[in-house]
């Protein structure tokens, strides 16, 4: 009889630690399944065209829409240069609101969106005319030409020209360069075109 007992009460004192043990290690796996915080926010670039809505002041504040320029900043009326790049929506939206509230209203509700697709335009010489590129992350004008089927026979490598969207400037580049020497290889944003040019003979 005592034997059946002591059997009975290590069945008992086992079943309680194997649920223990089970509770742990499916907490433990929840946990590990959680994302890291911001793995997988969307943030603002460079060329990306972002546009901030007021609503809730005494006087009506028009739409503000402007693409991030090449140091990262928007302008906005009254506060001056904001940086936008790197950041979230929500993480720009706190920012405005930080810079206009109490200083210039008492209350006001800021509203931040991007407009753009996030994309990016390769013309020209290249094997997939008028090739519209999808962005996904950091790219040079080598990397964004080979993804538009690279260089056509006919062009002219030492005459492709960059246009950055966000501030009209154009650059001209040298392919064969550009892909010996990282520093030549300047980097595309948003919205940007690439221009391959066509050799004369």
């Amino acid at each position: 009889m005592n034997l059946f007992v002591r059997g009975l009460f290590a069945c008992a004192c086992l079943f309680v630690t194997l649920m223990f043990t089970g509770c742990d290690t499916t907490s433990q796996g929840q946990i590990n399944l959680q994302p890291r915080p911001g793995a997988e926010v969307a943030r603002f670039r460079v060329g990306e065209t972002v546009i901030v809505t007021f609503s809730g002041a005494p006087i009506e504040i028009l739409p503000h829409e402007e693409p991030i320029k090449e140091d990262g900043t928007i302008t906005l009326p009254l506060i001056g240069a904001v940086t936008a790049a790197g950041k979230t929506a929500g993480e720009l939206q706190n920012d405005i609101q930080a810079s206009y509230v109490p200083k210039y209203y008492v209350r006001l509700t800021i509203t931040v969106k991007s407009s753009s697709d996030r994309v990016f335009y390769v013309g020209g010489e290249v094997n997939s005319h008028g090739s519209r590129q999808q962005y996904i992350g950091d790219t040079t004008v080598t990397k964004a030409i080979q993804s538009a089927g690279g260089l056509t026979d006919y062009a002219n490598h030492g005459k492709v020209w960059l246009i950055h969207a966000s501030t009209g400037q154009r650059i001209r580049v040298d392919y064969d360069e550009a892909l010996k020497n990282p520093a030549k290889d300047p980097p595309v944003y948003p919205n940007d075109q690439i221009n391959v040019e066509k050799r004369l003979w």
